[in-house]
């Protein structure tokens, strides 16, 4: 029988949360901040993480706190920049491991999703996870990561991998230690974290996995409660949302499909907490949530855009007949609507982080502190620094 998991629960929400909001506490970027209405330049670098979460029976907290976690992980992102002050891209991978409904011959391992920026995507995926008993290869599914996902060969990339669980880092016929100095060689950073007590960790080779992949080793109390605190500035977001939903435009073969994906990721979002709805319309407002393969106002900011290569019967049925000229200007104006919106929500993201930094200050404890420094700590290392 697994332990509980509460212990992983706890791990992604205080450890993730306290994590980036302290790590990148400048707050959103404003309306001079390039990032704030789309810096088009190529990223400098790009940021690759790889989530390797555990989905057998008794995880579904695990699950919860990974859907509800993503958007503050990509907020904090905007503020990041490389060594050339350019912002860096971001990527995120999801691996589920530990899954009895997974194959057994492939060590009940699957990649749910491969490196994307499309963050619509990561979510839907996240959503669609369930949980089942099952064995925990961790040495089997850092190495199937490393073997299926391209993690490019730029020296200035930052690449980590996140496995979370509660069973012996053992486990399985492929030695983990093997899989780690895999990954250092591909220069991966392997960070663990263990449902359990510290000393438990440690016997269960958790810490010698992080400590082999130059990552860092968490061990989680499960009795760390994590409350959504709601500031006065969360349903203003929240109507915002609604405003920034209507100045996309879609369009090809995908649009509706895309759009529809959209609404039913805020739908989702508002269910788990509004507190995480209001996190998703911060990351919806930034340069991060970028859709040129189906807005027609984020495809006209990307270079080589010509709207004439594109099929009228792919266009909403209101532009269809109208010219060039007047398809133009209207892509403009909802451009010019959609940077009101988001320097809007800026505004008032800046206002809720000085109210949550406040009513959070005394509750920071001792895994925010070391999740902190040790993603600093790798991030230093490549030349990356904060707004």
């Amino acid at each position: 029988m697994k332990k509980t998991s509460m212990y992983l629960r706890h791990a992604l929400a205080l450890g993730l949360t306290g994590l980036f909001t302290s790590l990148y506490a400048g707050g959103p970027a404003t309306a001079g901040d390039p990032t704030a209405l789309g810096d088009t330049r190529e990223p400098g670098g790009t940021v690759r993480i790889a989530l390797l979460l555990d989905t057998s029976n008794s995880m579904d907290g695990l699950i919860n706190q990974a859907k509800a976690q993503l958007w503050d992980i990509v907020n904090q992102f905007t503020r990041a920049r490389c060594g050339d002050d350019r912002r860096p891209g971001l990527q995120i991978a999801l691996y589920q491991y530990g899954n009895d409904g997974l194959p057994a011959h492939e060590g009940y391992i699957q990649q749910v999703i491969g490196f994307t920026s499309d963050l619509d995507e990561i979510s839907e995926k996240l959503f669609s996870l369930s949980t089942n008993g099952g064995e925990e290869f961790c040495g089997q599914v850092i190495q199937t990561s490393l073997g299926q996902l391209d993690w490019g060969h730029r020296s200035q990339d930052l690449k980590m991998i996140f496995i979370a669980g509660n069973e012996p880092f053992t486990q399985g016929r492929l030695d983990y230690r093997n899989a780690v100095d895999n990954a250092r060689e591909k220069d991966v950073i392997v960070n663990t974290i263990f449902c359990g007590g510290y000393t438990e960790g440690i016997n269960g080779r958790w810490k010698d996995g992080a400590d082999r992949g130059g990552g860092e080793y968490m061990a989680i109390d499960h009795n760390r409660q994590v409350v959504h605190i709601v500031t006065p500035y969360d349903d203003l977001i929240l109507q915002l949302n609604t405003r920034l939903n209507g100045t996309y435009i879609s369009y090809g073969s995908r649009g509706a499909g895309k759009q529809r994906q959209q609404a039913a990721q805020d739908a989702n979002a508002m269910e788990l907490e509004p507190a995480v709805a209001v996190e998703r319309t911060v990351s919806k407002s930034s340069a991060l949530y970028s859709n040129p393969s189906w807005d027609l106002v984020d495809a006209a900011a990307q270079p080589g855009f010509k709207l004439s290569g594109i099929d009228k019967e792919q266009l909403p049925s209101e532009l269809r007949n109208q010219s060039e000229k007047e398809i133009r200007a209207y892509i403009a104006s909802k451009k010019e609507e959609r940077e009101a919106l988001n320097r809007e929500i800026h505004s008032l993201q800046a206002k809720r982080e000085t109210f949550l930094a406040r009513e959070q200050a005394s509750a920071q404890g001792e895994l925010e502190s070391a999740m902190i420094r040790a993603i600093k700590k790798q991030a230093e290392e490549k030349d990356y620094h904060w707004e």
